[in-house]
Parts: structure tokens; C-alpha cells; sequence
């Protein structure tokens, strides 16, 4: 049985308790009460609870995400878009899409309990730093969804860091990583022509390098992220099935940016 066929038959989303159960029972039952039509303009786990973290990392990533997205003081077409493509990207069924929509909006609302959800949502990841780091690199991902990194949205991203334990210095690189990715993939996608010495760049960012690095730290930068997001083991860990794909997409960002060092070197 998935994690979402056990939310509902646990009335709800309820058996998930406290904040992050309610946010979830609520909009699981508006979903089947209701329905919804879209988005306004360590180690391995028992059973029991890997169900548990995926209930809590699912609720919380689509309600922190559409609180993010508020921070502004409005929700922009890019970051509506961006929810958009993670939900396409998961390949989540019609109930599940529309439960993780109306998690969105919850976490648009004024009253929405930030730090309640947060606090919850570290407890149930039982400090696995790797599920973690998937989490907030989804967050940063829906601030930088608009092209820009308003002070408001950078505040409440450290913010949420101090809530989960996560290190400014680990925020810093994780943005020097996304930013990195972004370049160096538009770059090999879009712009065939772009100069080897600015491609290399940000192959060598994306493994949180800069160019001075030598072979043997690229390797171990390279072997410490694939085993950081390695989409079976952080399944394992209670990271949703349904976000394999993402934590795929990742590696497969890393595996590139791996190989246009070695071609180069």
C-alpha cells in the first residue's frame, strides 16, 4: 500500500498527527469532498515509518513551497509554474496532484503554522540530513522559480534552515550549487556555442568546486553528492517514490557536470 492510499484510509491524514497531519487530512478531504482544478494565477526505515516521512516530506515540501512563494508579498506566474512542473515531474496520480494543490494554497494562507509544520517535519525525518538537503534544494528551487531571490524570500529561507539545522553554510553552497546547475544546464541545452572556459566553470560549481580543485577532490565531491541523492537510498530513507524522478534529474546533473571535468582534465 502507498503512503497516499494509507492517508486516506487513516481518516485523513490524521494518523500522521499534529500539524503536518492536519495540513494533509485537510486537503486529502477537501480533495475527495470537493475537488480541485489547479493552482491559482541514516538508515533504512520499517515500513510504518518510511510511510510516515513520506506522508510528513510530501506535506511539507507543496505547503512550505506555496509559503515561499507568498513571501513576496504575491505568488508569480513562474513560481505557480514551477509547483506545476514538480507535481508533472513526479508523475503524481489525479487525487494525489490535487491533495498536493490544495497543500500549496494552505501554505499561501496568512495563518499558515510555519514553524509548527517545520518542527514536525524534522522530528519525522529523524535528522536525515540527506532527505534534508532534498527538501531544501526543492525550496530554493521555488525561490529562484521567478529569475530573482527577493530579501523577503531569502529571509525566510534561513529562516526554515535554522528550523531544520541546516547551516549558513550549507545554504550558501547549496544556492551556489542550484545556480550552477541552472547555468550549466541551459548552457548545454540552449547555447551549443557557449565558451569552454565558462561551461567548465560552473561544471566544477555544480559539484560545489570551484576550478582550482584538483582530480582528487573532484572525485570525492563527485562520489559525496551521487551518495547524498542516490534515489534508492534516500527512498529507503522515507523520501516519497513519487520523487525519484527528482532525485534522478539531480544525479544526472551531477554525472554531466562530472564528465565535463574528465573530458577536460
Amino acid at each position: 500500500m502507498s503512503w497516499f492510499s494509507t492517508a486516506v484510509g487513516g481518516a485523513f491524514g490524521f494518523l500522521l498527527g499534529g500539524p503536518l497531519g492536519a495540513i494533509l487530512g485537510a486537503s486529502v478531504g477537501h480533495q475527495f469532498g470537493k475537488g480541485l482544478t489547479g493552482i491559482e494565477t541514516g538508515e533504512a526505515l520499517s515500513p510504518g515509518d518510511q510511510q510516515r516521512v513520506q506522508m510528513a516530506f510530501f506535506s511539507a515540501t507543496f505547503s512550505v513551497m506555496g509559503h515561499i512563494a507568498k513571501a513576496d508579498g504575491h505568488v508569480s506566474p513562474e513560481e505557480i509554474s514551477l509547483a506545476n512542473r514538480v507535481m508533472k515531474e513526479m508523475a503524481l496520480t489525479s487525487d494525489m496532484r490535487a491533495a498536493a494543490i490544495n497543500l500549496f494554497q494552505q501554505g499561501k494562507q496568512a495563518d499558515f503554522s510555519l514553524d509548527e509544520v517545520l518542527s514536525q517535519f524534522y522530528k519525522e525525518c529523524h535528522r536525515r540530513t540527506d532527505l534534508l538537503r532534498m527538501f531544501m534544494g526543492i525550496q530554493l528551487q521555488a525561490a529562484f522559480a521567478d529569475g530573482t531571490l527577493s530579501a523577503s524570500e531569502e529571509r525566510l529561507l534561513l529562516h526554515i534552515c535554522g528550523q531544520l539545522r541546516v547551516s549558513r553554510f550549507d545554504y550558501e553552497r547549496f544556492k551556489i550549487q542550484l545556480q550552477a546547475q541552472h547555468r550549466f544546464q541551459e548552457r548545454h541545452s540552449y547555447t551549443p556555442k557557449t565558451s569552454h572556459k565558462t561551461s567548465l566553470q560552473d561544471a566544477y560549481g555544480v559539484l560545489g568546486l570551484t576550478s582550482s580543485a584538483n582530480k582528487a577532490e573532484v572525485k570525492k565531491a563527485y562520489r559525496r553528492l551521487m551518495n547524498q541523492n542516490h534515489p534508492d537510498k534516500l527512498v529507503a530513507k522515507g523520501l516519497p517514490e513519487e520523487m525519484m524522478r527528482l532525485a534522478k534529474e539531480k544525479t544526472q546533473k551531477i554525472s554531466k557536470a562530472y564528465e565535463t571535468i574528465q573530458k577536460a582534465n
